[in-house]
């Protein structure tokens, strides 16, 4: 007999949360262990491990696809991204993510089911819809910084303070701020949060950047 997947459901529609957990029922492999309208409140909810979790695309709290999938990767669950329509950029971003898989929710309940064990297995599954969102995909790999973002980018990751940076750099603090606000917003708008300093030297690292 397969093992049990145990699976969970992020959603803030609660009745196809219902719907979900009524089919799951009937499903021998599959068990729901929990449900939530957004993913922090699944964490506070689930106690028992889970291993994949359905996560819409875009819940009604405005947080991040990607990094509600970054979430839960780090927490060691797999996730398949649902969608009512393909939205190019943030179904790639979900992917850079971690995401193991995506599909829209107009597939019918057995091919979910095959996409669920598809995930839990470590096999990537890929729709029409991603390989078009893939296809279309122009984000580059790294932002496009300016001279004095680069600068002072470089200047702070290297274990500078902000205030040390600008007075290296011959700028204000609240300058050198903006700056590195702006580096921070076009990493984000790769998938790539930099919220600490730790992040930004690491994205440093990671794209070999160098004064220019």
């Amino acid at each position: 007999m397969a093992a049990v997947i145990r699976v969970a459901a992020v959603d803030d529609d609660r009745m196809l949360l219902d719907g979900l957990a009524n089919w799951v029922a009937g499903v021998p492999d599959l068990r729901l262990v929990g449900t939530g309208a957004t993913v922090g409140e699944l964490l506070r909810q689930v106690v028992v491990p889970v291993d994949v979790v359905l996560l819409d695309l875009v819940l009604r709290d405005r947080s991040d696809a990607a990094e509600n999938v970054r979430r839960l990767t780090a927490l060691g669950c797999r996730v398949l991204v649902l969608s009512v329509w393909a939205q190019p950029d943030q179904v790639v971003a979900t992917f850079a993510a971690g995401a193991g898989g995506y599909v829209t929710k107009d597939h019918d309940l057995a091919a979910l089911a095959v996409a669920i064990r598809q995930v839990h297995a470590g096999q990537p599954v890929f729709s029409t819809e991603l390989a078009f969102a893939c296809l279309r995909d122009t984000r580059p790999v790294r932002p496009q910084l300016s001279p004095r973002e680069r600068a002072v980018l470089l200047a702070y990751a290297s274990g500078m303070t902000l205030k040390q940076a600008a007075r290296h750099l011959g700028i204000r603090p609240e300058t050198a701020r903006t700056y590195l606000d702006r580096v921070k917003a076009k990493y984000h708008d790769l998938g790539r949060p930099t919220r600490t300093k730790l992040d930004l030297a690491e994205r440093v690292r990671e794209d070999q950047l160098e004064a220019g």
